[in-house]
């Protein structure tokens, strides 16, 4: 099951040419110094939004916080199941959280 998640992650990574995938133990992604998808040993996406974009998306998509190794991840919105069907979805999640971390403080 994890593995068959790894690889819809890896999809989700795949359809922007600007993301690479890191990480062996635990993927993720990141631009800027800040990292902004997360795929925990559960096998869970997180994806990091702004505040504003992180509130809608949990009232929209009934998402919940995103933890990782038992700690919460701030700024992340655990990705539901429900919405792995649509796969543009949430590229265009991603497309948004790259945006978001770009425009910080680069580390």
């Amino acid at each position: 099951m994890w593995e068959e998640k790894l690889k819809f992650y890896d999809q989700l990574i795949a359809t922007n040419s600007k993301f690479k995938r890191k990480g062996k133990t635990m993927p993720y992604t990141s631009a800027n110094g800040y990292m902004f998808t997360l795929f925990n040993k559960a096998g869970e996406i997180g994806i990091r939004l702004s505040k504003e974009s992180g509130a809608k998306f949990k009232k929209e998509h009934r998402a919940t916080i995103y933890k990782s190794y038992g700690a919460v991840m701030r700024d992340y919105v655990l990705v539901p199941e429900t919405l792995y069907n649509d796969l543009d979805l949430l590229a265009a999640y991603v497309e948004e959280s790259y945006q978001y971390v770009m425009s910080l403080k680069p580390k």
